[in-house]
């Protein structure tokens, strides 16, 4: 059975069919659901989910977009207590994103060591969101000694001498839709270069639909799709692909 590590199923995209959707997973493959908060709002969102569907997890963190929001009083302890819930499994996502002007860089920064400090301080890993910030997402993390927490570089978009740092600090590279399309060159390489025992598989759902469904809104079945082109990258098999990266998220958010 597949688990997927990274996912979005708050998301206004899925008001229409969610508890559908979630309840015919496991008939699809697919039995542990990981839901990635990005807003105050997620967070509270996404521990809903969790609390409702037994095989959904959650996490708590505030994407770089949205951490302007963790300045208005009270937000951070708001974040902190849903961390600490029994059902989050990981404080995320957090990280940098420069590929937007706003909010400040600084800003992005201040937060992202202030939600390094409390998965530290929760004693949970890291879902790490980096988009056009390599060498700053690095430096922070190494400086905050980052491989305490340890965890996984979400939606890995840079290439394998970065690849290789992060392995290097006990990270797993997670992989989505991204490396089935014809331009995820990049991606293919890592994915070439990472052992399987350090891959898991997400969807960032509502978001990368592997083709052929690209451009299409993204669910959980469609990870079957990812781990065939990893067993036609490693050489393995699909199977092993499954296998192998359920090993790898069941120990990395300790379910």
């Amino acid at each position: 059975m597949i688990i997927d590590t990274h996912a979005h199923y708050d998301d206004e995209r899925f008001n229409e069919d969610r508890e559908k959707l979630l309840l015919g997973m496991k008939a699809k493959g697919v039995d542990i659901i990981v839901n990635a908060s990005a807003s105050v709002q997620g967070c509270f969102d996404s521990l809903a989910l969790a609390e409702k569907y037994d095989f959904v997890y959650t996490m708590a963190g505030i994407h770089p977009s949205d951490t302007a929001d963790l300045e208005k009083a009270g937000v951070f302890e708001q974040i902190k207590k849903i961390a600490e819930h029994k059902k989050c499994v990981a404080v995320g996502e957090i990280g940098l994103d420069y590929y937007w002007d706003e909010p400040d860089r600084d800003i992005q920064k201040k937060w992202f060591v202030a939600q390094l400090a409390l998965a530290k301080d929760v004693q949970k890993p890291v879902n790490i969101h980096s988009r056009d910030a390599a060498a700053d997402t690095l430096d922070i993390m190494k400086a905050e000694k980052a491989e305490d927490m340890g965890g996984i570089i979400h939606c890995f978009s840079y290439g394998v001498e970065m690849a290789r740092e992060y392995l290097n600090m006990g990270f797993y590279i997670g992989v989505g839709g991204v490396v089935t399309f014809k331009n995820g060159k990049k991606l293919k390489e890592v994915v070439e270069y990472t052992p399987l025992d350090r891959i898991v598989l997400e969807t960032d759902c509502p978001y990368l639909a592997p083709e052929p469904f690209r451009g299409h809104r993204n669910h959980s079945e469609y990870l079957h799709m990812v781990a065939e082109k990893i067993a036609e990258i490693k050489n393995v098999t699909k199977e092993e692909v499954i296998r192998v990266t359920r090993e790898n998220a069941l120990r990395i958010y300790g379910i």
